[in-house]
């Protein structure tokens, strides 16, 4: 049975929250890479960032639903999901735009396991790590990979 450890893309490229959108931008295009691992300082894994949530600065702002009743405006929708749209629209370094709900597995985990997650959650890469240090990164390509090696 393949294992995430088998497959996984050893050199990870990680990116920090100091990282500009445009660098990000840069590094996407010429990398030809779609997801990439969030780390601090030490190297340990704390988000990802994808090309959609560069995607999503370019999208149009939607304005919550307020109603207005005397002095008081009652928000019929969440008005910390519009806080966090727009401050992902006008984000200028990665740690404005990023994903802190990141899944990882770890080196020993079963193949099988990382098609499940990105199936289900609908992600194009899962970060392999060994507590919260990066080791590598299993993309849709790594997938598609094993089918044919």
């Amino acid at each position: 049975m393949l294992k995430a450890k088998d497959i996984m893309t050893t050199d990870v490229i990680t990116v920090r929250r100091d990282t500009t959108v445009r660098d990000l931008a840069k590094l996407f295009a010429e990398s030809r890479i779609s997801s990439v691992p969030v780390v601090d300082d030490a190297g340990e894994l704390i988000g990802i960032v994808s090309e959609s949530d560069l995607i999503e600065q370019d999208k149009n702002l939607h304005i919550p639903t307020v109603v207005s009743i005397f002095d008081w405006v009652i928000y019929l929708e969440s008005d910390k999901r519009f806080e966090k749209e727009l401050q992902k629209m006008t984000g200028q370094t990665v740690g404005e735009i990023y994903s802190e709900e990141v899944l990882s597995v770890g080196p020993e985990s079963p193949v099988s396991e990382v098609a499940d997650i990105m199936t289900s959650k609908k992600i194009q890469a899962v970060p392999v790590v060994e507590g919260r240090r990066v080791v590598g990164i299993i993309g849709r390509i790594d997938m598609v990979r094993t089918m044919i090696g």
